[in-house]
């Protein structure tokens, strides 16, 4: 018995020795399970924002603007709230510092905002991508993760071409940012969360923004009026204007057609009062000596947009001719540019 008993409390530290163990490869479990749980907590993911402007009409000096969206992904622990630090890059910048497109050597002005009103610039704090100097802050945004854990939304860019910037040529414009949309992103935890916080980051693959710029033209003209006249005994002169706005660098013509009246040409133009007419001729001279016709590199005049109103003089005379009945005399000629 003496024998029995030591081999009994042997066997009962050994048993007490295992279920030790047993208790400590629980523990141990336990921990790494958490430890697992913790680094899993939040994972954020964003896309890429690209857009495009499409073809704008640059003469008409108006803003121009376009919408974009990307996504957020966030996973974590069930109903926190995610608060996400976005940041949009300057990309490429003007020598003012403000976003801009480029073709070749031209430069459109253009930004980025939060707000569908257009007044809150996007920027950039420099954490998850390159700081924007002129706006230095991005836009807070917060992702409840609900009962699953995981949520995901669609937020919107709000793009502008600035207006007043009709000396731009032709030509396809593009502006990009490298990693941007980017985000610095943590738990929402009260007044310490104020963006920027956050030490995780999501980067996008870059994003690219276009705009299209045709060569084009416009133009009008002011009236010729000869005013009252009792006889046609000698010359009589008067003079009206013609209004081309081209894109900038773009060549083009002007032309004057030969009017309305039955059998005139661009030397002899017709204004007529029912049967009745008086010819008349246009020029492209003061001194009336060169006849503004539509045969180009004949009697058209040539030019080069630039972006802004260019001004032709016209300058009319109806010589002296037999007086026909008075009355009012008229005539419309048209005006065709070409570029």
């Amino acid at each position: 018995m003496d024998r029995d008993e030591p081999r009994f409390e042997t066997g009962r530290s050994a048993v007490a020795l295992a279920r030790g163990v047993v208790r400590a490869a629980v523990m141990l479990v336990l921990l790494l399970a958490f430890g697992m749980q913790d680094a899993h907590s939040q994972s954020c993911s964003v896309s890429a924002s690209s857009g495009s402007y499409g073809a704008i009409d640059i003469l008409s000096g108006g803003a121009v603007d376009t919408t974009s969206t990307f996504s957020v992904n966030c996973t974590g622990t069930a109903n926190q709230t995610v608060r996400l630090c976005v940041e949009l890059s300057p990309g490429q910048t003007n020598s003012a510092g403000n976003r801009r497109l480029a073709a070749g050597t031209e430069r459109l002005v253009h930004e980025l905002y939060s707000d569908a009103s257009r007044t809150t610039i996007w920027g950039s704090w420099g954490l998850a991508t390159t700081a924007y100097g002129l706006y230095p802050v991005g836009t807070t945004y917060d992702l409840s993760l609900g009962s699953s854990g995981s949520a995901s939304a669609t937020v919107t860019v709000y793009g502008r071409v600035f207006a007043n910037q009709t000396t731009a040529g032709p030509g396809s414009y593009i502006w990009t940012m490298t990693t941007a949309p980017a985000a610095s992103y943590d738990y929402k935890t009260g007044s310490t969360s104020a963006c920027p916080t956050g030490t995780r980051q999501a980067t996008s693959s870059g994003s690219a923004w276009t705009a299209t710029v045709n060569a084009n033209c416009t133009v009008s003209a002011s009236s010729v009026n000869f005013g009252s006249v009792g006889v046609l005994a000698s010359n009589t002169d008067a003079t009206g204007s013609i209004t081309v706005r081209c894109t900038n660098s773009t060549p083009y013509t002007v032309g004057l057609g030969a009017g309305a009246g039955s059998g005139a040409t661009v030397a002899n133009r017709k204004m007529t009062s029912g049967a009745k007419a008086v010819t008349y001729s246009l020029y492209s001279d003061s001194a009336r000596t060169t006849v503004w016709g539509n045969t180009i590199g004949t009697d058209t005049s040539a030019g080069t947009g630039i972006g802004l109103d260019q001004i032709y003089s016209v300058y009319a005379r109806a010589p002296a001719q037999i007086t026909p009945a008075p009355g009012a005399y008229s005539d419309t000629v048209v005006v065709t540019v070409t570029y």
